[in-house]
């Protein structure tokens, strides 16, 4: 009997995480088929999809709050569709507030659920964990030293390793992404990540611009590039460059990466294009990927806002420095809804997180300073020795989390479907 599965990713990262989990499961067994909620990349794969992913998409409180009657009419809608048709079993990726939700439902109701990427409950709300022994069969995590913490709570657990380990190259060609971007090979380059949310943005892009100008008063040469999600990001960022304008400064977009033409990437408010490099051949990075890869890929180091993008950074083996800032009225709303004031850990960006250790400087709320920041990239951007080092602990990382996550999770979903122990 052909096997159904059920599924939901509600963020683009979600989607390439279960789009290579479905390649694995149709690996094992062509019949497969999955349906649910997802985006292109699972799409590619042959899933179904009931309601475009983007609508799960939810950017902050506020967004939440607004669209809060068309989330409950698409969990709704879900909800019918999953307990009508009993897959052998769902699958929520990421996206906890919606999935564990469901799954607790469908569990309740006899379908086997298996939740992939645990929440981080080892930073904030640990007390999750009572919700996620009720509504999760199996957990599948994306880091070892999560294993631990559900195996102490009695609840099945799989290590998977992370999909990006297997795609980022574990040996970066920084000439090579340079010569995709036109960028010249012997530049100093700076890599400004402030996030892809409109908060983000807004709080951060301000104190990265000012640190940069500090930069390049020491360094009049320095190339930034700002790699942006989409139109509307960027324009949002344009405003704050007009405010604290930066020389040699590029936003760059997956069309410019796609192009491979430096000459084509924009130049911002008093950006000047950096020369191309002379006779280097073109730069295969992995299909579809973030323009963001190429842009890390490029730089010699890369001021960053905490999140995904510094387990990325790590994986390129970048010196980086790691910021964010929550407003007042975001904090007040995290401790309440977490009853914390500060994470579990002293780490909050993820290669620090993993490594346990301050391998890369984080500079948070107050301390995240123009001065600050300014003090600490100039020291990823020329400690020859200290980046020598951070390249070891990030290879030593990178091999850690090096697994062939499609096959491990298509088996760990397979024996849930199957009722294994």
């Amino acid at each position: 009997m052909n096997m159904r599965i059920g599924m939901v990713a509600g963020e683009p990262s979600g989607d390439l995480l279960a789009g290579r989990i479905i390649e694995g499961l149709r690996a094992r067994d062509a019949s497969v088929s999955c349906a649910g909620i997802g985006g292109p990349r699972m799409q590619a794969q042959g899933f179904e999809s009931w309601h475009p992913m983007h609508a799960l998409t939810v950017f902050g409180y506020v967004d939440a709050l607004k669209r809060i009657p068309s989330l409950l009419s698409i969990y709704a809608d879900v909800k019918r569709r999953m307990l009508a048709e009993r897959p052998s079993v769902f699958v929520g990726i990421d996206a906890p507030d919606f999935n564990l939700k469901l799954e607790l439902q469908l569990r309740q109701a006899g379908v086997p659920t298996v939740h992939f990427v645990g929440p981080s409950i080892w930073a904030w709300r640990y007390d999750r964990i009572h919700k996620i022994r009720q509504a999760v069969s199996h957990m599948l995590v994306l880091f070892p030293f999560e294993v631990d913490i559900y195996r102490k709570e009695g609840i099945p657990v799989t290590y998977v390793g992370h999909p990006l380990a297997g795609t980022i190259p574990m040996t970066p060609d920084r000439d090579a992404a340079r010569a995709r971007l036109g960028i010249d090979r012997g530049a100093r380059v700076l890599a400004v990540l402030p996030g892809s949310r409109s908060s983000e943005i807004r709080v951060l892009a301000p104190r990265f611009l000012q640190a940069v100008q500090q930069l390049q008063a020491r360094d009049p040469a320095l190339q930034c590039i700002v790699p942006m999600v989409n139109a509307v990001r960027r324009a949002e960022f344009e405003d704050f460059l007009r405010q604290y304008p930066v020389k040699n400064l590029r936003i760059v977009t997956t069309q410019d990466v796609a192009a491979g033409d430096g000459g084509d990437i924009a130049a911002a408010t008093g950006g000047q294009a950096g020369a191309t490099a002379a006779g280097s051949p073109a730069h295969a990075a992995p299909s579809g990927s973030p323009v963001a890869w190429a842009v890390m890929e490029a730089a010699d180091a890369v001021l960053v806002a905490s999140g995904t993008a510094t387990l990325e950074a790590a994986l390129y083996k970048r010196p980086m420095v790691i910021s964010y800032v929550l407003s007042p009225w975001m904090r007040r709303i995290m401790a309440w809804k977490s009853g914390q004031q500060r994470p579990y850990l002293p780490w909050v960006g993820l290669p620090n997180v993993l490594l346990r250790d301050f391998v890369v400087p984080e500079l948070l709320q107050d301390d995240a300073t123009p001065d600050k920041l300014a003090a600490a990239t100039w020291r990823a951007l020329t400690d020859e020795a200290g980046a020598a080092r951070i390249q070891a602990r990030f290879t030593a990382l990178h091999a850690d989390l090096l697994r062939d996550t499609p096959a491990l999770a298509a088996q760990a979903i397979i024996e849930v479907a199957h009722g294994a122990k």
